[in-house]
């Protein structure tokens, strides 16, 4: 394996446990990226369970056929996660027993210059999961409005200076490169954070805009949650706050129980068609020091009841 495919998996252990993939006949990694977490489920399924691997990234994909000839039970599909019930009905595994999402930007997408995720590197901007399609970063950001920037930056990355940020882009275009927003970024914040890189922010609002990430992963929750047998189990990883909103919020009105008249009495509520399993898990002192980039990392996991 190249280096520029290796990967750690955060919060393994806790997946492993949360899911049980031992006792799964039929799962899925929905964000393969390098295959860390779906080379670890592949050693505790049983050998007659089927794993299907997603991803929209050209060089994951690849990396996920390599494993595919290497394994059988491995059934790879190249698109997005919001299409998991029709790449799950394609191969035939419905339903699921468990079903891994991680909503990071993998560590060799991060690493890799040329895909311009990083403001450590001076490169095009580009930041498409899927490099073969889209919009890039350098296209909306030189041609979105200054107020759609702006309400992308406050809402998506909690930029306090959104505002002045945005208006600088607007008078500095066209931006090409990195290089070039982060200087913009760093001349228009008055007072940077000193807790984290100026840009960091308006590189992940930039990101999520390029990749329809809110959208992607709403609609990702449910073709996940329609997908799963009785008793199957979805675990999601999410890497900054507003996607930890979004999943929490998610799997709380998955757990509510179907809408009935206020007087009903709650004996005869119908039960809940899902059940949250434990509470949010962080990466402990120990995963951190030795992988710095699982810090932000949150674990939630779903389990469908009925």
């Amino acid at each position: 394996m190249s280096s520029s495919d290796e990967h750690t998996p955060v919060l393994l252990n806790e997946v492993l446990s949360g899911l049980k993939p031992e006792t799964c006949g039929r799962a899925i990694d929905a964000t393969f990226g390098r295959g860390g977490h779906s080379r670890a489920l592949l050693a505790a399924l049983p050998a007659s369970a089927r794993l299907l691997v997603i991803d929209r990234d050209p060089a994951a994909v690849a990396v996920a056929q390599k494993l595919a000839e290497s394994d059988s039970r491995v059934v790879v599909a190249a698109g997005e996660f919001s299409r998991l019930r029709e790449f799950a009905a394609d191969a035939d595994l419905l339903p699921v027993d468990a079903i891994l999402m991680d909503t990071g930007v993998s560590s060799p997408q991060i690493d890799e210059p040329e895909r311009g995720f990083s403001f450590r590197f001076d490169a095009p901007l580009d930041m498409r999961m899927d490099t073969t399609q889209g919009m890039t970063a350098a296209q909306w950001l030189n041609t979105a409005e200054a107020g759609e920037m702006a309400k992308a930056f406050r809402e998506l990355g909690d930029e306090r200076f959104s505002g002045r940020i945005a208006a600088a882009i607007v008078a500095a275009r066209p931006l090409q490169t990195t290089g070039q927003l982060v200087d913009v970024i760093n001349a228009a914040q008055p007072k940077p954070d000193p807790h984290k890189h100026s840009a960091t922010r308006v590189f992940q609002a930039c990101r999520m805009v390029v990749n329809n990430e809110v959208s992607e992963l709403a609609q990702g929750l449910q073709a996940a949650y329609d997908s799963l047998a009785p008793g199957g189990r979805l675990a999601v990883i999410s890497f900054h706050s507003g996607d930890d909103r979004q999943v929490k919020r998610a799997f709380r009105a998955l757990c509510r129980a179907a809408e009935s008249p206020r007087r009903l009495p709650v004996r005869n509520a119908p039960p809940a068609p899902a059940k949250l399993i434990g509470r949010a898990v962080k990466a402990g002192d120990a995963e951190t020091r030795a992988n710095p980039r699982a810090r932000s990392a949150v674990l939630r996991i779903l389990e469908r009841v009925a």
